[in-house]
């Protein structure tokens, strides 16, 4: 199973539209946004999609956004870390600003943990445990994404013009 993997879009919904359409062509069955979406806009580009999202710190989740995600079944995540299990493989998701962040390398029963907020690629392993961040698709140089393939371990980080 390919996710794709992206964090940090801050409201850029035609960015976020040309990684959706980069996801389409790589055959991205499910696609998780680490936080800081930004605006409602960037959940548009997403529906009609396998997703899950986290909060960033600057998400602002109003009661509209909330209704809005309802409407389009979106799931809203109510709990740090973010926790799925997609191909057998258990993955808790952060935006990198909660307090419980600061030790995700120890989160307990998880094989990858899913984070953004600093803006860098991240790939890091401690034990059996693997580190993403897909990078961001604002203020960063280069703009990224990652695609990880959770049956062959396989993480591809992709530029995003």
């Amino acid at each position: 199973m390919l996710i794709g993997i992206l964090s940090d879009s801050h409201g850029d919904h035609l960015r976020v539209r040309r990684t959706v359409a980069l996801f389409d062509s790589l055959g991205v069955e499910h696609v998780i946004h680490c936080g800081d979406v930004g605006t409602i806009d960037v959940f548009d580009e997403l529906t009609g999609r396998a997703c899950h999202f986290v909060w960033g710190n600057c998400d602002i989740p109003s009661q509209a956004m909330r209704a809005y995600l309802k409407t389009v079944n979106i799931p809203i995540p109510d709990v740090v870390p973010l926790r799925l299990t997609l191909a057998g493989k258990r993955i808790a998701v952060y935006h990198g600003h909660e307090r419980e962040a600061n030790r995700m390398e120890s989160t307990p029963g998880v094989d990858y943990v899913l984070h953004g907020h600093s803006h860098r690629q991240r790939d890091e392993r401690f034990g059996e445990v693997r580190i993403v961040n897909p990078g961001a698709l604002h203020r960063a140089q280069p703009k990224t994404v990652a695609t990880l393939d959770l049956l062959s371990d396989m993480l591809t980080f992709h530029e995003v013009g």
